[in-house]
């Protein structure tokens, strides 16, 4: 498994970041080749400086950087200053597996 993960800060206008977020943004991710499942949260906790999450899971590497370096991944990438002004830092990386949890 293969995770990208967008963190975005403060926006001026929180109202226009989610309404734009939600409408016209989250449809257009949703669409990058070989996303496995995407999830948000606009409920960040603890001390972070940061507004919204959003993680997209991939198959491997390969698949993640295919879809960034898509025509979708390019207008996915286009598209964030329509509605982040207060600026993203954009993360990825491989999954290891840690130890199982003991069982109950």
């Amino acid at each position: 498994m293969y995770k990208v993960i967008a963190l975005y800060g403060q926006p001026k206008d929180p109202e226009h970041f989610r309404t734009y977020y939600l409408n016209r943004h989250m449809p257009l991710a949703a669409r990058l080749p070989g996303l496995k499942s995407a999830h948000y949260s606009f409920s960040i906790q603890g001390t972070a400086p940061y507004f919204c999450i959003w993680e997209g899971v991939f198959a491997d590497e390969a698949a993640a950087m295919a879809a960034m370096g898509s025509e979708i991944g390019a207008r996915v990438a286009a598209d964030v200053t329509n509605y982040a002004d207060g600026g993203f830092t954009l993360l990825h990386f491989g999954l290891t597996p840690g130890p199982a949890a003991a069982a109950g």
